[in-house]
């Protein structure tokens, strides 16, 4: 009898622990500042989210403008931000790298002043702009990513300097129809990152990426089909420096403005010369004259170029092809 009630109590606290969360299903929840949603941020959705879900969940977000400094922690998955409205669905936040850092007494540094930080796998942001609208006052991150098979579609993403920083080694990014703006170094980091159909916007005299990528990776950033545009008054621009050796930058088949400077790339340290992945195939404009190209990028030839497909950037020990 006692075994048969333990039984039972067991039974009903599985039951009742089950049940307690009633956004445990793939249902939409939607998030509204005007309280006609069933929350008024996003961080109260993703916060009911239950932890490793096997099913797809979207948190729908209507027009608004939604101050808040997101975390998207890495015991989450399958869960999808869809904006109501991409211009008009804003998430946004102002930390930047020289704000004083309480524990430290010291700026709070590059990697604390993300609008958005992704630490989870298998996360999809769609219509929605994430910004970090600090003056231009240092470093100031609107998405910071770190985990795996992430998809962003049809999102914006502004800023200043580090706009975006997809900053884990071995994680894949994909980036379709995204508009991203900055002035230095405003897409860096280590991961693998396929930006395609994407408009790149540069809004100083300065440099777009700064890769990282690690030696052993065999691809970094690569720009298919993008736009590359320039605010007025900006007329020298570099299409990259190696943030450490052996980045890896590839523009294919994009739009170059005459703002490009003609070497194209800098090596931010001499001896990274030796050792950068910097290429190009078959770019349009003005700025895609290879002909004053610094003698250590390169460009891919056509049996090279067939060979940079989603399915080879992005094979490893599991395969992924975004779904879009």
């Amino acid at each position: 009898m006692r075994k048969l009630i333990a039984l039972t109590t067991l039974l009903l606290t599985t039951l009742v622990a089950t049940a307690a969360n009633k956004y445990d299903n793939p249902d939409t929840i939607v998030v509204a500042r005007d309280g006609t949603g069933e929350f008024r941020t996003v961080a109260e959705a993703i916060e009911v989210c239950r932890a490793f879900m096997d099913y797809h969940k979207v948190i729908y977000i209507k027009k608004g403008t939604y101050k808040e400094k997101l975390v998207i922690p890495q015991w989450l998955q399958n869960i999808e931000l869809c904006g109501e409205d991409r211009d008009q669905t804003v998430i946004t936040y102002d930390d930047h790298a020289n704000i004083l850092y309480a524990p430290t007494g010291k700026g709070m540094g590059t990697f604390r002043t993300y609008t958005l930080k992704v630490e989870a796998n298998n996360i999809t942001l769609k219509n929605l702009t994430i910004e970090n609208n600090a003056a231009r006052l240092g470093q100031a991150v609107a998405l910071h990513t770190e985990g795996d098979r992430l998809v962003f579609i049809g999102c914006c993403f502004l800023g200043h300097q580090d706009t975006v920083y997809t900053g884990m080694a071995g994680t894949r990014l994909f980036f379709k129809d995204c508009y991203i703006e900055g002035t230095t170094d405003f897409i860096f980091g280590p991961s693998t990152a396929w930006f395609e159909g994407c408009t790149i916007h540069c809004k100083a005299n300065s440099y777009i990426t700064a890769a990282s990528t690690p030696k052993e990776q065999a691809y970094g950033y690569i720009f298919s089909h993008c736009t590359i545009t320039a605010a007025d008054g900006i007329d020298q621009v570099y299409l990259g420096r190696p943030w450490r050796d052996y980045g890896y930058t590839l523009f294919m088949n994009c739009r170059l403005p005459r703002q490009i400077r003609p070497e194209g790339w800098h090596h931010w340290q001499k001896e990274r010369e030796q050792t950068a992945r910097y290429l190009e195939y078959q770019n349009s404009g003005e700025g895609a004259d290879t002909s004053k190209r610094v003698s250590w990028s390169r460009q891919l030839n056509k049996k090279e170029a067939q060979q940079i497909s989603l399915q080879n950037v992005f094979h490893s020990t599991n395969d992924w092809t975004p779904v879009f």
